[in-house]
């Protein structure tokens, strides 16, 4: 159940950010092994002012990837690699043009379904990958 936040400049069509989110939730679940139906994205856009982006085209986009603790280097070393071929393949952008950033957190640090801490809840996956 990764939490996902990507930031592009305003401007894009709905197509490109469908296949955009499209790309990195199947790389999340080839790379983590997370239901296909455990989809949590929110699509942040940018005026092109207020996303200062030297070196980069109008195409530069930020994922950043919030998840439980646990997963493997390769896992994440697939992740990466999965996400740009995704995004790359479908919407045309360079990989210079993406930056993804995971930011792990104990387990127990998740409240869910309920309120209950997110270690005490049986998943349906495990995050050890």
């Amino acid at each position: 159940m990764p939490l996902i936040k990507v930031e592009i400049v305003k401007g894009k069509t709905i197509e490109y950010k469908k296949k955009l989110l499209d790309g990195i939730h199947q790389a999340l679940v080839v790379a983590l092994k997370i239901p296909v139906n455990d989809r949590r994205q929110r699509l942040y856009e940018l005026e092109s002012d207020h996303f200062e982006r030297t070196g980069r085209s109008d195409d530069y986009t930020i994922i950043e990837i919030t998840m439980f603790k646990g997963r493997s280097k390769e896992a994440k070393k697939l992740l990466y690699a999965e996400i740009v071929k995704n995004i790359t393949t479908s919407i045309n952008i360079n990989g210079n043009d993406i930056t993804i950033v995971i930011n792990e957190q104990p387990i127990e640090n998740w409240g869910i379904r309920g309120g209950l801490p997110a270690n005490e809840v049986d998943l349906g996956f495990s995050i050890i990958v």
